[in-house]
Parts: C-alpha cells; sequence; structure tokens
C-alpha cells in the first residue's frame, strides 16, 4: 500500500470515528447537560435530579427490577438455545434451518401482536402462578432470541466444534464437561455479544411492560418523566452509560492481548535458527 494511500485510509477511519462519535456523544451531552440545570433560571448547575433516582423508591423498585430480569433472561437464553445449537450441529445439521426460522420469527411478528398473544397466558399465570414482575422474563426470552441466535451462531461458526467434541468424548469427558471446558471457552466472545445483546434489550423493553401493567425501568421512567423531567433524563442517561460500560468489560475480557513480535527478533531467531540447522548438518557429514 503506497503511502498517500494509506493516508487517505486513515483520514477516512479517523473521519467516520468522529462523526460516529459525534452522533452518539451529541445527544448523551445535551441530556447530561439538561438533567443538571436548576430549577430557576440563571441558576447554579446541580445533581439534584441524580439525587433523586435513589431516594424515588419506585424508581429505585423499577430499575432493581429490569437488572433482575436481565440476569434472568440471559441466564435462559444461554441454557436454552446454547445447548440446543450445539447438539443440532453435531447430531442434526439438516435442522439448522429449522432452528434459524424459529428463532428469527420474533422478528417478523410486531411487538404490539406479540403482546395481544400474550394477555391471556399471563393472564392465567397472574392467577395461577405468580403475579411477579419476574414473570417477563418468558416473553423477553422470545424478544432476544432473533438476536443471540446470531450472535451464538457466529461463533459456533469459526469454532471446530465436531472435531473439539469429539476429542473430548474420546478422553473420557461428559457432555456437560464438554459444554462447560470445551465449547463454552472457545466461544466466551459471542456469548459475551449475545449477553450484552438481551441486556441492552431487556433494559430498553417499555411495550411489553406497559401493556402487560407492569413497571419496569421504561415504564418508570415514562411516569417520571410526567412529573419530574430531569431525573428521567437523568435515569436514562444512567442506562446510556451503563450500556456503555458493558460494551467497554466486553471490549477487554475474552480477548487477551496477542503480542507481536518485533522484526529483529524474528530476524534473530531465524538466523540462531539457520546457524544452528547448519552446525548439525556440518555434524552430521
Amino acid at each position: 500500500m503506497t503511502r498517500s494511500r494509506r493516508f487517505k485510509l486513515q483520514l477516512f477511519r479517523i473521519t467516520i470515528f468522529i462523526v460516529l462519535g459525534a452522533f452518539f456523544l451529541v445527544p448523551i451531552g445535551a441530556m447530561l447537560e439538561f438533567s443538571t440545570r436548576g430549577n430557576a433560571i440563571n441558576a447554579p448547575r446541580n445533581l439534584d435530579a441524580w439525587k433523586n433516582i435513589v431516594q424515588t423508591p419506585d424508581l429505585v423498585s423499577a430499575i432493581t427490577a429490569s437488572l433482575e430480569l436481565a440476569v434472568i433472561t440471559c441466564l435462559a437464553m444461554l441454557v436454552l438455545l446454547l445447548p440446543t445449537m450445539v447438539w443440532v450441529r453435531l447430531r442434526f445439521p439438516q435442522l439448522n434451518r429449522a432452528i434459524e426460522f424459529i428463532c428469527l420469527i420474533p422478528l417478523t411478528v410486531p411487538a404490539i401482536a406479540l403482546v395481544v398473544g400474550m394477555v391471556p397466558i399471563y393472564r392465567w399465570i397472574n392467577i395461577n402462578l405468580s403475579d411477579s414482575i419476574l414473570t417477563l422474563a418468558f416473553a423477553y426470552l422470545i424478544l432476544v432470541l432473533p438476536y443471540s441466535y446470531r450472535a451464538l451462531d457466529a461463533g459456533l461458526s469459526a469454532i471446530d466444534l465436531k472435531t473439539l467434541s469429539e476429542a473430548a468424548r474420546s478422553l473420557g469427558a461428559r457432555w456437560g464437561t464438554v459444554m462447560l471446558r470445551v465449547v463454552v471457552p472457545n466461544m466466551s466472545s459471542a456469548i459475551l455479544n449475545a449477553s450484552l445483546i438481551s441486556v441492552a434489550l431487556v433494559l430498553g423493553e417499555f411495550t411489553f411492560a406497559n401493556l402487560l401493567a407492569y413497571e419496569n425501568l421504561q415504564v418508570a421512567i415514562n411516569y417520571v418523566s410526567l412529573v419530574d423531567a430531569g431525573t428521567s433524563i437523568a435515569v436514562a442517561v444512567a442506562a446510556l452509560l451503563f450500556a456503555f460500560a458493558l460494551l467497554m468489560i466486553l471490549s477487554f475480557v475474552g480477548r487477551p492481548p496477542v503480542p507481536v513480535a518485533k522484526a529483529e527478533d524474528a530476524d534473530f531467531e531465524l538466523g540462531k535458527t539457520v546457524s544452528l540447522s547448519g552446525g548439525l548438518v556440518g555434524r552430521a557429514r
């Protein structure tokens, strides 16, 4: 690659990075500025809106419920989807298309239609099982299936699953050991991606909780905005920062830095190998 082409490519990357960074950071900065405004004109900035987050019991309970739902949905998604995909790839590869079609169906159905179809189910659940908001995990599990499937499918496609599983089984490992000590470590990035997508979807979901008369994070933000707009914006910024922190964790966890040998070290090792080989050949003669 010529120097001018390399410079143009670097300039293009920097431009795209600045544009996309401004696209995401400018709205967040505006929200942060609004949440720190004073109530009166020319009033000094304060953190009253942020303090109200922990001082509002309903808001704290909604945040706690949403985090619990995110954890339950992630665990249920991994327990249901990952073993099924591994089993289908190893035993019944002809069913891959059918499993993919089933997992992608929620994308073709509007959320409002899904809620209308689940109303009788949740009415029965509220009467016979529990009326806890945590039962929303069943609905959220359906919502995250298309996105989680794509992330896990990319991870499984990047490894030689059949060879790894057969090698582990030939050494006496059970299927549980194969899943936990062979499959999961080799696709940790894909599992983290699927989990992050699930968490982001659960924390940002509004339609299901609102129409089924549950109060999660987004419903609570909507209610608080009717009384205190600054507090609702502060909660929204906190949720965005939480998702950003998860992205940063994802960028470091599961991707250990690969040491790259310097050119001088590589030349030294090459020369050392050639000299050693020449000495061995001379001795053989």
